[in-house]
């Protein structure tokens, strides 16, 4: 398996969100313009209740958001306790500029996901 930890992006002077067990991170359909990168705790991603994916520290998601500009196209919520670092559109270009590798790593959770949810309903 591919490289796809992000964890370089959660050191510990980078500014960090907390959301409770339970809690909604976004909702699909609101406006988007970040991705985020799990520090610590365990985020699931649906679309309307079926669950798409459970995610573990040092995954992303959002990302479609700072790719293509469209609204949220599922729901995050905090399994357990979860500690995020959102990663903004400024940063996002900087990182993909000063790093070609992050860009390709960005590529590969995106097609990981459309391959998975190729296997869903193919």
């Amino acid at each position: 398996m591919q490289d796809t930890s992000f964890g370089l992006l959660t050191g510990n002077n980078i500014e960090s969100r907390r959301f409770k067990a339970g809690s909604t991170i976004f909702r699909e359909g609101d406006e988007a313009n970040e991705l985020f990168v799990i520090k610590s705790g365990k985020v699931r991603i649906q679309i309307g209740n079926r669950t798409l994916t459970e995610l573990e520290p040092d995954s992303i998601f959002g990302e479609m958001a700072l790719i293509d500009n469209e609204p949220r196209s599922a729901t995050a919520i905090a399994v357990t306790d979860v500690e995020l670092v959102p990663v903004g559109e400024k940063q996002f270009l900087f990182l993909v500029s000063q790093t070609p590798y992050f860009a390709l790593k960005v590529m590969r959770v995106l097609v990981q996901r459309l391959r998975a949810t190729n296997k869903t309903f193919g």
